[in-house]
């Protein structure tokens, strides 16, 4: 699988940059949804070729009335359908009559209402496909272009007051959170290119309007709001595009619950939940996923002021102690490198300030009133030291100072001037238009210093994100799985072909052959029931462990199946697998499942209960690379268990990776035949004790759609 970035968004410039609009439904009455979008027209100044559709009517609004679309007798980009559910089909065969290239569509009615609305919104979708009309909605809000003076929306918010033209655009699929949305940004001050929200998405989703606004030279910053996703491809690759043409996407994405999780056999999904993966996606493309509406507008208005810092080094600046001890906690928090200055440069601030915490983050205490040069010495010396990729200034209420201002200017057009790859932001009060002034210079400014500390580490994380989705190497023949579940001995074969390392193992059918098996391997050996109906084995008492020699392996055999036939009458039973017991080593779970919305998702986690009680496992869509399976391993949160904490041997991280890249193989071999292949548990070793080994598996096949 690989991301397509031949997104064909052309046919989109017709909806959001239409040269002549339609209102069909049109109202005289301005606070009438069919009177909203013409007023707005009028009152703002569309400069296009502006049509009303109504049939019992000769002027609305003081524009000629038409009947029909097609009695306009001129082109129409665009349709703003204003009318109930009833008559939206006969306004759409009227559309297509009149060659119009798309519509915005208000009316609800549809799949929001249950299955016959759902059957009729498939209907109108089929036909606005057929027609070749790209069509947004049913039951939205509309979109609006600030710079273009294009509003196809019945939402109260311009009425308000207008926000300005700008270079972020805005996609919602909720039309509430929208118009909610345009108000802060208006508030906040933010310039916008675009604002739409989608409704129900029969036609245009989310996806297309962040791919439109990717290759759109009017914007630079992608602001979205998700409720969910239907086609996992087409979102990655509307992602994708967006990191390839180097613009931020700010992603607000509501509902943590594990969907469609609940039912899988193997434990991947479940840990994998629907949140997970999501989160996976956005890293994965590099989105900067905001957790509150605070953030969400924070992040978006820090990425379209300055760019990215190229690493996670930081120069903390304060005029309080207390608040410096903060935000290198929030530093530190944010995954930011809070370097030490020099001794030198140490040495120098306390010559300038003997009471001066130097070290960083640095604290020149309230000295900088009675010498306000310090505070520009100061900064410039700490960047001339270190050469911080981000820079953060505290200055309290300082610019609400009339006193402080020139100064507070002073610094960051002087930092500006001689750091101009820095990233520099300040934390004070000030009124708006003296953070215009700041921002302006390209100066991210904050009330909160946890705020600016937060998004500074979002924005660092930019430059760490690959920039080309990696090819999948091959991994051989395709490979056809059988729907079901395939039983441990089945499972363990598959995966030991496609090179994952697997412990010693073979099927005994009969209590003598069990015996046989623990003389020739010798040591203390493990039996376990062997059969395509039964998943989970310990749960029917179908395991025995430490098993020391032949007599006991015997009596083993007979009661594990014994068990096994009690709890699971209808169950074929192959046998029993035996293996020798692996000693030692750190108890890891990996596996790879079929997500219902982006496919085959690889995960991995130490186990026991780091994975199942504090979900400590790592995520990643294929394709991978060798590079992603290393990274993987390392951003566990218990991590230094299998690096050798406390005195342990260090694991084979080498070793795990490959087997993750051999897991990542098989699924793609496997491809739509895979549900989910798990590894359950994992033994990692130190190198010199062979590495990781599989001494569980279970593998789910799917009927290919």
């Amino acid at each position: 699988m690989t991301d397509s970035h031949c997104f064909d968004t052309s046919r989109l410039d017709a909806l959001f940059a239409p040269r002549s609009i339609a209102v069909v439904g049109a109202s005289d009455q301005a606070s009438k949804i069919g009177g909203i979008p013409l007023d707005y027209l009028l009152r703002f100044g569309y400069g296009g070729a502006l049509y009303a559709v109504n049939p019992r009517a000769s002027h609305v609004q003081g524009l000629p009335a038409h009947e029909r679309l097609a009695a306009i007798g001129a082109p129409v980009d665009l349709a703003i359908v204003a009318v109930p559910q009833s008559q939206v089909a006969g306004v759409l065969e009227d559309a297509a009559a009149a060659r119009v290239q798309s519509m915005v569509l208000f009316s609800s009615g549809y799949a929001e209402t249950g299955s016959d609305g759902t059957a009729a919104q498939q209907a109108l979708a089929r036909r606005a496909q057929e027609a070749g009309i790209r069509l947004i909605g049913p039951n939205c809000l509309g979109f609006m272009r600030p710079g273009h003076q294009v509003y196809a929306t019945f939402s109260p918010a311009p009425g308000g007051g207008l926000v300005r033209p700008g270079r972020i655009g805005m996609v919602s699929q909720s039309g509430a959170f929208g118009a909610y949305a345009y108000s802060l940004a208006r508030e906040r001050g933010l310039g916008l290119s675009l604002w739409a929200t989608t409704g129900n998405e029969a036609d245009v989703q989310l996806a297309d309007g962040l791919a439109w606004l990717a290759q759109d030279p009017e914007t630079d910053v992608i602001m979205a709001y998700m409720e969910g996703c239907r086609d996992g491809p087409r979102l990655r690759a509307a992602l994708a595009l967006a990191q390839e043409r180097g613009k931020p996407v700010v992603m607000c994405k509501v509902g943590t619950s594990a969907l469609g999780a609940a039912a899988a056999a193997s434990h991947t999904a479940s840990l994998a939940g629907n949140d997970a993966v999501y989160d996976a996606v956005f890293r994965r493309y590099g989105v900067l996923r905001a957790h509150s509406i605070t953030d969400f507008f924070a992040l978006a208005a820090s990425a379209s002021i300055a760019r990215a810092p190229k690493g996670r080094s930081i120069g903390l600046f304060t005029v309080s102690g207390g608040v410096g001890a903060m935000m290198a906690d929030d530093a530190s928090a944010a995954g930011l490198d809070v370097a030490p200055l020099s001794d030198a440069a140490q040495r120098q601030l306390r010559e300038w300030v003997p009471f001066a915490a130097p070290r960083n983050p640095v604290d020149i205490t309230g000295q900088v009133t009675n010498d306000m040069t310090l505070l520009e010495r100061s900064a410039r010396l700490m960047l001339a030291d270190r050469q911080f990729d981000s820079w953060l200034g505290f200055f309290a209420a300082g610019g609400l100072s009339d006193a402080f201002w020139p100064v507070l200017q002073s610094l960051v057009q002087t930092l500006r001037t001689h750091h101009p790859d820095t990233l520099l932001a300040v934390s004070t009060l000030c009124p708006p238009e003296r953070r215009d002034a700041l921002e302006a210079l390209g100066c991210l400014v904050f009330a909160d210093p946890g705020a600016a500390i937060r998004c500074i580490g979002a924005l660092a994380r930019l430059h760490e994100t690959p920039q080309a989705l990696p090819a999948m190497a091959d991994a051989g023949s395709a490979l056809h799985l059988p729907a079901g579940t395939l039983s441990e001995q089945r499972s363990m074969a598959l995966l030991a072909e496609a090179g994952v390392p697997v412990v010693p193992h073979r099927l005994v059918r009969t209590a003598a052959e069990a015996a046989q098996a623990a003389q020739e391997m010798g040591g203390r050996i493990v039996l376990k029931v062997c059969s395509d109906a039964i998943a989970h084995k310990s749960d029917v008492g179908g395991v025995a462990l430490n098993l020391a020699d032949a007599a006991g392996a015997q009596a083993a055999f007979d009661r594990i199946l014994a068990n096994a036939r009690q709890a699971r009458p209808d169950a074929h039973i192959d046998g029993a697998l035996a293996a020798p017991m692996v000693q030692g080593g750190v108890e890891c779970i990996a596996g790879v499942h079929r997500d219902p919305v982006f496919g085959p998702v690889l995960m991995f986690g130490l186990g026991g209960i780091h994975a199942e009680i504090l979900r400590d496992v790592s995520l990643r869509l294929l394709p991978i690379t060798r590079d992603d399976a290393l990274a993987m391993v390392r951003e566990l949160r218990a991590f230094a268990v299998l690096d050798g904490a406390r005195g342990r041997p260090r694991v084979d991280l080498d070793s795990i990776a490959d087997t993750l890249c051999a897991l990542a193989g098989f699924a793609q071999r496997a491809g739509a035949t895979l549900e989910s292949a798990e590894i359950n548990p994992l033994i990692a070793r130190p190198h010199a004790d062979g590495g990781c080994v599989a001494v569980d598996a279970l593998v789910i096949g799917r009927e290919a759609a």
